[in-house]
Formats: C-alpha cells, sequence, structure tokens
C-alpha cells in the first residue's frame, strides 16, 4: 500500500500564493506518477497537474496552466504544488494521488491512491 498525506493548505487572498505538499510512504514503484486534483462543492473532482517521478515531466490542466507548478523531491518522496495569483475560483479541497506506470493521465478514476485532502480557501 501506498500512503499519501498532504499538507500546506489554507485562507489566501486573491492574488496570493500557497505552496502544497504531499509526502509519500509505503509501498514503492520503480516508475510512478503523481497528480494533483480539486474537488470544489457541488462540483467533480478534477485535474489539476501531474508528474512524472522518474525525469519529472509534467502536465497541466488548462486553468492553471502560468499559475501553478509541480514538481518533486525524490529524496524526500514529496510532491509539491506551488500555487501563484490565486483565484477565487481555485477554492476547493486539493487531493494528491499516485499511480503505478508513467502516464500522465487526467481522469481521478486511473489513480489508486490517494490522500485525505486539504482545504485551499481564496477570499478576501
Amino acid at each position: 500500500q501506498v500512503q499519501l498525506v498532504e499538507s500546506g493548505g489554507g485562507l489566501v487572498q486573491p492574488g496570493g500564493s500557497l505552496r502544497l505538499s504531499c509526502t509519500a510512504s509505503g509501498r514503492t514503484f520503480s516508475s510512478a506518477t503523481m497528480g494533483w486534483f480539486r474537488q470544489a462543492p457541488g462540483k467533480e473532482r478534477e485535474f489539476v497537474a501531474a508528474i512524472r517521478w522518474s525525469g519529472g515531466s509534467t502536465m497541466y490542466a488548462d486553468s492553471v496552466t502560468g499559475r501553478f507548478t509541480i514538481s518533486r523531491d525524490n529524496a524526500k518522496n514529496t510532491m509539491y504544488l506551488q500555487m501563484n495569483n490565486l483565484e477565487p475560483e481555485d477554492t476547493a479541497v486539493y487531493y494528491c494521488a499516485a499511480r503505478a506506470g508513467t502516464s500522465l493521465l487526467v481522469y481521478p478514476v486511473s489513480y489508486a491512491y490517494w490522500g485525505q485532502g486539504t482545504q485551499v480557501t481564496v477570499s478576501s
């Protein structure tokens, strides 16, 4: 099993920044992909960004491209999401997820492991 723990959420004003972290423990894969998803009240869970653990290739949703940056620290088994120029529409519970394999996929069903989520609220 893989355990994922997110941290770093909170309340921020529009235009502000936050950095989310996701630390993985337990079973490891020789090839893996990790991603960030978010879910706002009354909406479906949506893809935000993904990163290939080996090599670091990334992919972003159009809505966050240019504002969010996904990265990872292999030595710490930790993935990050740097969020800049936050907008009220970014308000949601943010989840990290992991899957075996190197394909950068956008569908939640493709990811077998999930964290508990961390709340991000963008409001003045």
